[in-house]
C-alpha cells in the first residue's frame, strides 16, 4: 500500500490529502484501474476527526478500493485543542468560509485525476464519503460540483463524483438552525462556533444557509447517494437524512437510506476500531458499512477476470 500525504495549502499544515493506494500485483488486477473513495471526516468544521479518517480508509481498502482522506479547511490549527473553543472568544478565518471546503474536495479530486495513471485510479468511479460536517461537505459538493461556484475555479472534467456516501449529515441548515435553539448550552456553543467557521458569522443569512443545504438543491445532476443515520442521534436529528432522501426521490436520483433505531452521533464504523468509549460501539449501526459495500458493488465492481488462473 502506498501511503503518502500531500499538503493542499502552504499556509496550513493540517489541510492535506492522504493516499491509501492498493499496490498493484499480477495476482490481483494486474495493471487495471481501481475505483476510489475520497473520505471527509467530521468535526463541526472545527477539526477533522481522526475517528473518521484512516480507519474508514482502511475499511474501504479492504473492499478493494483505493482510498483517500481529505483534511479540509477547518477552524483549528493542527496543534489546537478542541476544548479551547469553549474557553475563549473565537475568531473566524477567511480560509474556512464556504465554499472553501467544497473547493478542497475539487482540489483533491484534481490531484487524484492528475495521478490516476501512476496510482491506477478509475477516475470515472470515485465516490465521496463524509460524516457529520464531512457529510454536509460531500452532500454540498454533490449539488454544486458542476455549478459556477466550483467550475469557475476548477476544471469540471476532473472533478465529477460518481457517488456519495453520507453518514449522519446536516443537509438542511434552515431546519438545523431551528433545532439548535432547542439544544443545551454546550451544543448551542458548538454550533455557534461551527457557524463562524463555515459561514464566517454566528448568524448566517438565508442565502448562506441555502448554499449549504443540499436537501434543498438536489437536481438531476446529483450523483447516486447512500445515506445512513441513527434515530437516537440527538445532536443531528435523523430528519436531516430523511429530508435528503425525500429530495433525491423527488428528483429521481438513485439512493439508499438506512436508519438504525439506536446510536449516538458520530459512530464512524461503530466498532472498536473507531471508538474511544463503549458508547461509540453499536452492533446494529455497524452494519452500515456492509450495506454500503453492497451498494457500491452495483456501481464499482472491480474489473475481474471471468475465471481464475487455476481453473
Amino acid at each position: 500500500m502506498i501511503i503518502k500525504t500531500f499538503n493542499l495549502d502552504e499556509n496550513r499544515t493540517n489541510v492535506d490529502l492522504t493516499t491509501y493506494i492498493i499496490s498493484d500485483s499480477p495476482e490481483l488486477l494486474d495493471g487495471k484501474k481501481r475505483p476510489a473513495i475520497l473520505i471527509c471526516p467530521g468535526g463541526a468544521y472545527l477539526n477533522c476527526s481522526d475517528r473518521e479518517g484512516e480507519a474508514i480508509a482502511l475499511r474501504f481498502a479492504s473492499m478493494g478500493y483505493h482510498a483517500f482522506v481529505l483534511r479540509y479547511h477547518v477552524l483549528l490549527e493542527a496543534d489546537d485543542a478542541f476544548e479551547q473553543l469553549f474557553s475563549r472568544q473565537v475568531k473566524g478565518r477567511a480560509d474556512t468560509v464556504f465554499p472553501a471546503a467544497i473547493h478542497d474536495i475539487a482540489q483533491a479530486l484534481t490531484l487524484i485525476h492528475d495521478h490516476a495513471g501512476e496510482w491506477l485510479v478509475d477516475t470515472d468511479k470515485i465516490a465521496l464519503c463524509g460524516f457529520s460536517a464531512g457529510g454536509n461537505n460531500v452532500t454540498n459538493y454533490s449539488v454544486h460540483w458542476n455549478k459556477p461556484i466550483v467550475t469557475d475555479v476548477f476544471d469540471v472534467t476532473k472533478i465529477k463524483p460518481a457517488a456519495i456516501i453520507a453518514g449522519y449529515p446536516i443537509t438542511d441548515y434552515f431546519v438545523h438552525e431551528a433545532h439548535v435553539k432547542t439544544q443545551d448550552k454546550m451544543a448551542q456553543g458548538l454550533f455557534r462556533v461551527a457557524n463562524i467557521s463555515l459561514f464566517g458569522t454566528e448568524s448566517p443569512s438565508e442565502e448562506q444557509l441555502l448554499q449549504a443545504s443540499a436537501a434543498r438543491l438536489v437536481d438531476d445532476t446529483t450523483p447516486p447517494t447512500f445515506i445512513w443515520a441513527t434515530a437516537g442521534d440527538m445532536l443531528v436529528p435523523v430528519s436531516q437524512s430523511t429530508r435528503l432522501g425525500t429530495a433525491l426521490a423527488e428528483a429521481g436520483i438513485p439512493f439508499e437510506l438506512h436508519i438504525f433505531e439506536e446510536g449516538q452521533h458520530g459512530l464512524a464504523l461503530a466498532t472498536q476500531a473507531t471508538a474511544a468509549a463503549l458508547t461509540e460501539v453499536n452492533a446494529d449501526a455497524r452494519q452500515w458499512v456492509d450495506l454500503a459495500e453492497a451498494w457500491l458493488q452495483k456501481r464499482f465492481a472491480l474489473p475481474l477476470k471471468e475465471k481464475s488462473r487455476w481453473i
